[in-house]
């Protein structure tokens, strides 16, 4: 394949993704038809179908492209943060506030054409709930060294499922949230940090 027809199918791509993801709000998943999409995007039904395969497809293709314009603003919280607690304080932060400003992850969170996308961020979300925690471990390793990539994993997860139930029920502000976070992990952090120099001073 050429770099020319890449660039084109890569275009390609990003207008039926912008088409579904403009018309995901209000429709939800299962009104969402691909002839829609296609009238939307200027091309075929076949076309979308081709790039595609499925309407359950696209729909996670539009999920998993918010979820990694939300890593990227992550990891810059994280690239600019003097420690680990303020750079996850920082992400928690910008996770939730940038969330419930974006149409797609509002309408699922509160409309009623958005509740069968409600499982993409959540029983069916483990594609972007994996690449957070992942994307979260190896910065937390970053910032504090001390850390075991176990222990590493283990914290980006809490932060990541906690960060989601303040999606999904938001009863507290993002900084809220996120200090509600931080009163969790502090803790559990310096415990980690603690057995990781014992450990190191036993060996």
């Amino acid at each position: 394949m050429t770099s020319f027809t890449e660039r084109t199918k890569a275009t390609l791509r990003e207008t039926l993704l912008d088409a579904a993801a403009d018309l995901l709000p209000d429709r939800g998943h299962q009104g969402l038809r691909m002839a829609d999409v296609a009238a939307k995007a200027g091309v075929s039904r076949q076309t979308v179908y081709n790039e595609f395969g499925s309407k359950a497809a696209l729909t996670q293709a539009v999920a998993l492209r918010v979820a990694a314009e939300f890593l990227d603003g992550i990891r810059c919280r994280f690239e600019d943060a003097e420690s680990l607690l303020t750079g996850i304080r920082g992400a928690v932060v910008y996770t939730i506030e940038h969330a419930r400003e974006n149409r797609l992850i509002a309408a699922a969170l509160g409309t009623e054409a958005g509740e069968d996308l409600l499982p993409l961020l959540t029983s069916r979300g483990e594609p972007i709930l994996t690449a957070s925690a992942e994307l979260a471990a190896q910065q937390y390793l970053a910032l504090e060294p001390r850390l075991s990539p176990e222990a590493a994993a283990l914290l980006a997860e809490t932060v990541v499922r906690l960060s989601l139930s303040h999606l999904v029920l938001p009863t507290h502000s993002a900084a809220e949230a996120a200090e509600s976070v931080l009163a969790v992990l502090a803790p559990a952090i310096d415990q980690f940090v603690h057995n990781g120099v014992k450990r190191e001073g036993q060996s």
